[in-house]
């Protein structure tokens, strides 16, 4: 895996040091000697991840790392501090900051490699659905999440081990107001896992005797626990472990013994990027139904039509099914609009939504096509069904007055129906509603609060006479 990777340290025999070691790895090395100029360098080149030490004159690692996680632009990027650093507050304090991981020099280069390769994994994915939101015009696509947004008790820990071993742990994510659930076989944890959102996954390596690698694994391969955080402990100095867990998707790992507010600041750090994750997932599936569907009526949009046609008509291509359309439209509505304002009109145009979504098969795709106009595409309907359909739309509109803000509380309209059908693969979809306005501006011209079909009236009866609308 490539990635652009900035190296930060005000001592050029360390970066140089980073910068070879990490050329020879195939990925595309910057540096920066000091903490302003790393900020610069982030800004114009967008890393994948950055090394940042910690000692630097002026801007220190920590100020740093503080400024990049409260830019709504960079506080995506993975900030990795490596640092002689070691004391435990040290890496506490650099966790709190917002950094992704802390190593204590000199670092294995194993274990190092493995990290970047796993932050940047989960980088690219988050970005990912970044892209995503942002392509659909949402601001929150450049929002980070803040730790003082973070409330505990909203957030759900698993914690996998013996209960001896893992009391002390449980203890102090319960101090600390998570609500934690507690597995003592890695059997039982995958089965929890399945039916449980957890914000994160704490697992100790050896679990009753077991290897948890193959649980990590295992969630990894379930749709339901894919991109859930998994925090897991290790021995110091068990490298291979670190690096093969990382590889297999792990997020982060503590080191035994578990210091707690190093415990506390790692799984902040995770349910922190779990929150993002998941307001990025939601605001792009809320702003692509958003994009789909129709604001006022609710009923899926023009764009959604064009799309949804393409896989019908492939779907019944091969069977050579008819495929129906109709088109209605609400007869004088610019009068509705003109005598009563258009939070009438909006009313029954809402009611109309309602009614045809009341008088349709499941199979069936109703969808505001433009302004009073409204259209409904029936999969293997014949055109006498498509008629027959057409005719209990316009009766369950014309026999109900709508409820609307007038004086008299109610609002009778009607409307008109135009109807055409095709085999499915012999007609493009503009084509095809074409024709269905042809027989539209039919029904409005010989009367109107009439169903007209392109070819020959499959009805064995007429419709019935125009009826004047109110308004």
């Amino acid at each position: 895996m490539t990635a652009r990777v900035l190296v930060v340290d005000d001592i050029a025999v360390n970066v140089r040091l980073l910068e070879a070691k990490l050329t020879a790895e195939y990925y595309d090395v910057l540096t920066a000697s000091s903490g302003a100029e790393a900020l610069k360098v982030v800004a114009a080149s967008a890393p994948d991840i950055v090394l940042l030490d910690v000692m630097m004159q002026g801007l220190d690692g920590f100020e740093v790392c503080k400024r990049l996680k409260a830019d709504p632009a960079t506080a995506h990027i993975p900030v990795v501090m490596v640092t002689a650093l070691s004391d435990a507050r040290d890496r506490v304090r650099g966790l709190e900051a917002g950094a992704d991981d802390f190593l204590t020099k000199p670092v294995n280069d194993v274990a190092l490699f493995a990290r970047i390769k796993s932050l940047v994994r989960l980088k690219r994915a988050t970005d990912e659905w970044r892209t995503r939101a942002a392509n659909l015009l949402d601001e929150a696509a450049n929002q980070a999440v803040d730790n003082a947004t973070i409330d505990p008790a909203e957030c759900r820990i698993l914690v996998v081990d013996e209960e001896k071993v893992a009391a002390r742990i449980v203890s102090t994510l319960k101090d600390r107001g998570y609500r934690v659930d507690l597995a003592h076989t890695c059997a039982r944890a995958f089965e929890m896992a399945q039916h449980g959102d957890y914000h994160v996954i704490l697992t100790n390596d050896k679990v009753a005797g077991e290897d948890a690698l193959r649980l990590c694994s295992q969630l990894r391969a379930q749709e339901k626990t894919r991109h859930g955080p998994i925090l897991l402990g290790v021995a110091p100095g068990d490298n291979a472990k670190i690096a093969k867990a990382l590889e297999l998707g792990v997020n982060d790992y503590v080191l035994r013994p578990v210091d707690r507010d190093e415990l506390i600041a790692r799984v902040r750090t995770q349910v922190r990027q779990k929150l993002l994750d998941d307001r990025l997932r939601a605001t792009y599936a809320q702003n692509l139904t958003a994009a789909v569907t129709d604001r006022l009526t609710g009923l899926n949009n023009r764009h959604y039509l064009e799309s949804h046609f393409i896989a019908v008509s492939r779907r019944l291509d091969a069977a050579k099914k008819p495929i129906s359309v109709l088109v209605l439209d609400l007869d004088r509505f610019k009068a509705v609009n003109d005598t009563y304002g258009h939070t009438a009109g909006d009313e029954v145009l809402k009611g109309l939504a309602h009614r045809i979504l009341g008088n349709l098969r499941t199979m069936d795709t109703a969808v505001r096509y433009g302004g009073e106009e409204f259209l409904v595409l029936m999969p293997e309907a014949t055109l006498a069904d498509a008629a027959a359909a057409a005719e209990r739309l316009r009766r369950a509109v014309a026999d109900q007055p709508f409820a609307a803000s007038v004086p008299e509380g109610k609002l009778a309209v009607t409307v008109s129906i135009g109807v055409a059908t095709a085999i499915a693969g012999t007609m493009e979809l503009q084509e095809l509603v074409k024709t269905a306005d042809e027989a539209l501006y039919e029904a409005k011209r010989t009367g109107r609060n009439r169903v007209v079909t392109a070819g020959p009236n499959p009805l064995h009866e007429e419709a019935p006479p125009a009826q004047a609308a109110t308004g």
